[in-house]
């Protein structure tokens, strides 16, 4: 009893929860400056591109003849005016609602139709995998801008079918890189045990292969929203993209090129701010690659 009395008197100490990958990932997150500062520009934004109309001080799509092609500082127009008299600031302002959207939702419904793909080919192997990933590898074959060019040019002009070639243009791509991850991971010796024990395929995939694959898709997935940005203006600055007078940055820039001569700066906001936004998901995109390798 005595014996029992000093065990029971003996202090314990709670062992302390380790933080799981995704806190860890979040605070090395929180450590890369570069990273921080770029997703702090993307807040900003996406917050200009909600709050659109309370921040704009001119309707974008009120011109006047005689308020055409005004440089920036002019009085009452910070950024000047554009070829037909409309604000610039108003117009960036709106511009950044279409040009996110068209350079974001791209990419997480490619990312949930190309990582289904992906992983089915790499799990299932043999003549599954190579049904599927020579599929995948016609629309690999040919580069992302002609791709997207040539889809839009069928589909036709307008948000929704650049959102559809944009999506098309990525599945293959996300695709690819499921397949590698899940053929990889396939492999390892927990798969097979869990296989070997008579566990169903979709529990396998589920439990097994989904939680170790998703982190590297997703960070590639990431660092395609700068690619859709710019293809997305690129459509638009063809004419394949939104139609006039919606505002978006890369409609601006081609109703704006032939102004290049008489106010260049002007005629280059749009580009700078493609710029902005495209270098912003790149960096994030960096940082949080680099945050996720457990190595760093």
């Amino acid at each position: 009893m005595a014996a029992i009395a000093e065990a029971s008197a003996i202090p314990v100490e709670k062992i302390a929860k380790s933080p799981g990958f995704w806190s860890g990932v979040l605070t090395r997150l929180r450590r890369d400056p570069v990273a921080m500062v770029a997703l702090g520009i993307l807040v900003l934004l996406i917050l200009m591109a909600i709050f659109a109309p309370y921040l704009a001080p001119y309707d974008p799509a009120k011109g006047s003849v005689i308020r055409r092609l005004k440089p920036i500082g002019t009085p009452g127009y910070i950024l000047g005016t554009d070829e037909l008299g409309r604000d610039m600031l108003s117009r960036l302002i709106y511009g950044a609602r279409l040009s996110l959207l068209m350079g974001v939702i791209p990419v997480p419904i490619a990312f949930v139709i190309g990582s289904a793909i992906g992983i089915i080919a790499g799990y299932a192997g043999g003549l599954t995998n190579t049904l599927i990933m020579r599929t995948v590898d016609v629309f690999y074959a040919f580069p992302s801008v002609l791709l997207a060019v040539a889809l839009s040019g069928a589909l036709g002009s307008g948000l929704t079918n650049a959102l559809v070639s944009l999506t098309v243009v990525f599945i293959p791509q996300i695709a690819r890189v499921a397949e590698s991850v899940t053929t990889q991971v396939r492999k390892l010796d927990y798969v097979d045990a869990a296989r070997a024990s008579g566990a169903p395929a979709f529990t396998i995939v589920r439990v097994h292969i989904l939680g170790n694959v998703l982190g590297p898709i997703f960070v590639f997935a990431t660092s395609l929203i700068s690619v859709s940005m710019i293809l997305a203006s690129g459509l638009s600055f063809l004419g394949l993209g939104v139609r006039p007078p919606d505002a978006e940055w890369g409609l601006m820039l081609n109703t704006l090129r032939t102004a290049i001569y008489t106010i260049p700066f002007v005629a280059a906001l749009p580009g700078v701010m493609i710029f902005i936004t495209s270098i912003c998901f790149n960096l994030f995109s960096d940082g949080l690659r680099t945050a996720m390798d457990v190595k760093s």
